[in-house]
């Protein structure tokens, strides 16, 4: 009988064509009996609840592979900038999976009189993290135990450049580097480049060079690169051997002053006293245990004239941040780590932004500097003060989501959007104030568009009349009442129905008006022929095209 039962459960779900002829005649012609029966339900109860287990845990870790993967690598051991970033990652290492924290070349090439790595010094600052960390978990939780980073600390390669790329030159960082993104993991690895590329440069040369364009076109699909500089000066080269990768260059273009790169927006620009020694000494070097005391607290920084908070490799990072202001795989809209353009497949260049009287790159990180600041205040309180004392983020709400996404919403020319916060909350019961407004610059609606009352709860923002087939970003800012007061973001992306005419011309042969509609974005519209053969003169402008006639 019970042998009969164990059968008859292993081949559930199986149709009656696989069966076994003698056993579906079993099955089929004899009633089992009530222990049987009890037998039975007990089994698919069992079932049912260790299915209903499995799945609550798979739920739980793809919970926590929602967070950002993130691959550092770092030329820490020349400008004390590095360490600078790295004290104030450690204190975010909640926020991220670390993947990878990489000893690369030490110093821009030339600065050190030797060619070496210092992953010391990142052990160093991380086993200061390992001090803090049950404190840093009595305000927030993922915060990865010391010794998993400890472990995920690698040694790069020495020297730099195009002669250490090939064969031969493979190193433990580089190997781990391949190890990272080729995980089966649903998400890209982020890499952020703090220093020289020559170990990724290595690691895409050696899955080229052991798999073929193919295999390399797999790999470059999992991993998106922020560069701070092009500091080992192999960027093009690596465009051209290994096309199609995600790719943020964050530099001054060729021929301009180095200084005006978005990233020098952590320094330069903006309110310069929150990068002050007296700011650091006093909210990040004392009093805030072993991490912070590591934070160096000179370097170059001129035309700041403090030489002292510098980090000018930590918008990378910050790119990657998940604070509801951004989108990674939209480096055109713009975050804590920047703002970027597209000029060719897959790869961003510097994007300016104009806030007051000011345009330029560094804008682009510069006028978030208040937040950003007085966020990383409170995480260097967390490291001493007890659970339920340190200040903590609001959780903002748009429109009744709840998630950190940018939300996509639909509008008609002229119409009264309403726009809503109802819901937003602070872990701590502080007050909560509201701060609406659109950001012109990641749109493709030119020009900034008032909001109702911006400091409510709930506004309206009237869409212009004029903006057919256009985006308007609209930044839902929510801060607390805490100290330090803390921002979080939502975005919504308004859709505005319709065509937009962007330009008129004229043929040589005859007069005519042709209209000239785009939807979506194109920084340069070239019209020189018309379908007759003749020439045309047109009048452009920025826009953002999928079609046009």
């Amino acid at each position: 009988m019970l042998n009969s039962t164990v059968v008859h459960v292993h081949v559930a779900g199986r149709s009656e064509a696989e069966w076994p002829t003698s056993v579906f005649e079993l099955c089929r012609r004899r009633r089992p009996c009530p222990v049987e029966r009890v037998f039975m339900r007990w089994s698919v109860f069992l079932l049912l609840g260790s299915l209903l287990v499995i799945l609550c845990s798979a739920c739980t870790v793809a919970a926590a592979d929602d967070r950002p993967r993130l691959l550092v690598l770092t030329d820490i051991g020349g400008d004390p900038d590095d360490q600078q970033s790295l004290v104030r990652l450690m204190l975010y290492a909640n926020e991220f999976q670390i993947e990878g924290l990489i000893a690369s070349a030490s110093g821009t090439p030339g600065e050190l009189k030797e060619s070496v790595t210092r992953p010391q010094l990142i052990r160093e600052i991380v086993e200061a993290y390992g001090q803090v960390r049950d404190n840093l978990a009595l305000h927030a939780s993922s915060y990865p135990p010391e010794q998993e980073l400890l472990d995920r600390i690698k040694a790069g390669n020495p020297y730099r450049g195009l002669d250490a790329i090939g064969d031969g030159h493979d190193t433990e960082g580089s190997r781990w580097i391949i190890t990272v993104v080729d995980r089966p993991e649903p998400h890209p690895v982020n890499i952020a480049i703090w220093g020289g590329q020559t170990d990724l440069a290595q690691a895409l040369w050696r899955v080229r060079n052991d798999r073929g364009p193919d295999g390399l076109k797999r790999f470059s699909a999992k991993i998106r690169i922020h560069d701070i500089a092009d500091q080992d000066k192999i960027a093009e080269w690596i465009w051209a051997e290994f096309p199609g990768l995600f790719y943020i260059l964050n530099r001054a273009p060729s021929g301009w002053d180095m200084r005006e790169a978005a990233f020098r927006g952590m320094y330069l620009g903006g309110d310069q006293s929150l990068t002050s020694r007296e700011w650091i000494d006093t909210h990040v070097r004392r009093n805030h245990g072993p991490l912070g005391a590591l934070y160096p607290p000179r370097t170059w920084t001129a035309p700041n004239p403090h030489s002292a908070l510098k980090e000018g490799d930590t918008p990378s990072w910050f790119y990657f941040l998940p604070i509801g202001l951004s989108d990674s795989d939209h480096p055109e809209w713009g975050g804590w780590g920047g703002r970027f353009t597209l000029r060719r497949d897959r790869l961003y260049r510097d994007a300016h932004d104009r806030v007051g009287d000011v345009t330029d790159a560094r804008a682009t990180v510069w006028r978030w500097r208040p937040a950003f600041q007085a966020d990383f205040q409170a995480r260097m309180d967390w490291c001493v003060k007890p659970g339920g004392q340190g200040n903590r983020p609001p959780v903002p709400v748009l429109e009744g989501d709840r998630s950190l996404r940018v939300l996509e919403l639909k509008a008609t020319p002229g119409q009264a959007v309403r726009l809503s916060a109802a819901g937003s909350s602070d872990p701590d019961g502080d007050k909560l104030s509201f701060h609406w407004f659109s950001y012109a610059e990641p749109g493709t609606y030119e020009r900034s568009v008032p909001i109702d009352s911006p400091t409510a709860e709930t506004v309206t923002l009237n869409v212009p009349t004029d903006a057919a087939g256009t985006t308007i970003h609209v930044i839902l800012e929510v801060t607390d009442s805490g100290d330090p007061s803390l921002t979080r973001y939502r975005r919504g992306i308004l859709q505005v129905r319709g065509k937009q005419i962007i330009g008129h011309g004229q043929t040589a042969s005859h007069r005519g008006v042709y209209e000239i509609v785009l939807h979506g974005r194109c920084d340069n519209l070239y019209l020189t022929q018309a379908a007759d053969g003749s020439q045309i003169t047109s009048s452009t402008r920025s826009t953002s095209p999928t079609a046009a006639r």
